[in-house]
């Protein structure tokens, strides 16, 4: 019997990657320091799974401005590049390839991370979800709108932070344009109620994120840059009321005008029976729109992941609790290996428990 595509080689931009397994970026806010730069800690998590055919970090914001969530490793500072200068030469030591998030969470945010003033967005309407503070989960804080310069500003601090990312020895960066942060917050039409050339029409709403996109591929290259996309998401927004018109707006000028490295589309995570202009599965609506190099994500297990890339709808599969808690994924789906289950109680913050401490497979047979 051949072995399944998953596991062969794959090019992605610049490099040939070892499996088509990628790891999915996961905040787990473990930058506990007042730079919030990469640690030790961080380095050996993620060179523990360099085997992965791609790793994604954990989003980092491009700027204070950006942060929504304590702890979290940024991308904006000197410190911070130095922090991830270490953790790149750990995973690259350990053969992997990774690329970092680019992350500005918008409006999914709270006064405290911004010295009391509000958060930014396209909109002042106020997100109504909760973020992680030094005092716990809180209630978001109501946003104030970007002015027209401001979100040109913003766009700018996307270029810069790319650049900080290829210092930093990344071998490429993805666009988070997912899970109701600062890129849905102009794309929506429940959220973008604006009156300038970001709000109105689907290409007004649109236009942000591809000048996001232009100003890093002007930054990097094409062939470094990739983007993730949660068409279906009903995490702190309820999307947009013509929802597959949107996305398919998107995803075909992404497919007619650009040669990204590639692009990620994440499966919905909420029921949708209330939702109809939603894709109840976004691959098989959005991907026959897209040409490149596609990554699906959501709710995969082995046997799903290999039947994906096997039937050719995907190219790649990125896993995130799976990876957490299984350093060593890529053989343990090839020997069809039990896996370790994640730790729920440790997900956010903390130290090495839960983060750095799960066994990798031969240990657990030595044990055995």
């Amino acid at each position: 019997m051949s072995t399944p595509k998953l596991f062969d080689t794959i090019d992605v931009g610049t490099q040939t990657l070892k499996n088509r397994l990628a790891m999915a970026p996961m905040t787990r806010n473990r930058a506990h320091n007042e730079a919030n730069a990469p640690t030790e800690l961080h380095a050996e998590y993620y060179s523990q799974r360099a085997s992965a055919g791609l790793i994604l970090s954990e989003g980092s914001q491009i700027s204070r401005q950006g942060m929504g969530y304590i702890d979290t490793a940024g991308i904006h500072s000197q410190e911070q590049i130095e922090g991830w200068k270490k953790v790149l030469e750990a995973v690259h030591q350990n053969e992997g390839v990774m690329y970092s998030q680019l992350w500005h969470v918008g409006r999914v945010s709270h006064t405290w991370f911004h010295d009391g003033e509000p958060p930014v967005s396209s909109t002042n309407k106020n997100a109504n979800t909760q973020v992680f503070t030094p005092e716990g989960f809180q209630p978001t804080s109501t946003p104030r709108a970007l002015s027209t310069e401001e979100v040109e500003a913003v766009v700018q601090d996307f270029r810069q932070a790319a650049r900080n990312a290829i210092e930093a020895g990344f071998d490429g960066v993805q666009i988070h344009g997912a899970n109701g942060y600062l890129v849905e917050q102009f794309l929506h039409d429940s959220i973008n109620d604006r009156t300038d050339r970001y709000g109105g029409s689907v290409k007004n709403r649109a236009r942000f994120l591809f000048e996001v996109l232009d100003a890093v591929i002007e930054e990097v290259g094409s062939d470094k840059t990739s983007l993730r996309l949660s068409p279906s998401n009903l995490m702190a927004t309820e999307n947009d009321s013509e929802s597959k018109a949107l996305y398919e707006y998107v995803i075909r000028k992404l497919n007619e005008e650009y040669e990204l490295a590639f692009l990620e589309l994440v499966e919905p995570l909420a029921d949708l029976s209330d939702h109809p202009q939603l894709a109840e599965n976004v691959l098989a609506y959005y991907g026959p729109f897209y040409d490149g190099v596609l990554m699906t994500n959501g709710n995969y297990d082995r046997i799903a992941a290999i039947n994906v890339v096997e039937e050719g709808k995907a190219d790649m599969v990125s896993f995130a609790r799976e990876f957490l808690a299984n350093p060593d994924l890529p053989k343990r789906f090839a020997q069809n290996a039990p896996l370790n289950e994640p730790d729920r109680d440790t997900f956010y913050g903390g130290d090495a428990k839960g983060y750095t401490d799960y066994p990798f497979l031969e240990e657990m047979e030595i044990k055995g």
